[in-house]
């Protein structure tokens, strides 16, 4: 995937509003698809379809959070995306897309690290 590629996709996810909020609110807690569908006043399958977006581009991850009591597991989801910066030179763009480091990524290099 090129560079204008990378830009072209992230552009349009930012222009949707859905996705705009979603990451915004994952970003300061990991949120559940009903959750984010009632922050974002809008249908379970759309929410759906953005965060398959944001997925796709590894704005945000999965995570799941065990119910002990009631034996039914939750996901949750929770923003990766740290910034998006697009710089013109020499004729081209170059697009850089900063993530967070997702938790099982930090625990492998702690792992690794012993």
């Amino acid at each position: 995937m090129t560079d204008e590629d990378v830009l072209e996709d992230v552009a349009s996810l930012l222009e949707d509003e859905c996705a705009r909020t979603i990451l915004a609110a994952t970003s300061a807690q990991p949120m559940t698809a009903t959750e984010l569908a009632d922050r974002c006043d809008v249908s379970g399958p759309t929410i759906y379809r953005r965060i398959e977006d944001l997925r796709e581009l590894n704005l945000v991850e999965t995570r799941t959070r065990p119910d002990t009591e009631g034996g039914h597991h939750e996901q949750l989801y929770t923003a990766t995306l740290s910034e998006v910066s697009v710089r013109l030179e020499d004729g081209g763009f170059e697009v850089t897309v900063d993530r967070r480091e997702s938790i099982a990524d930090r625990f492998t290099r702690l792992v690794e690290g012993m």
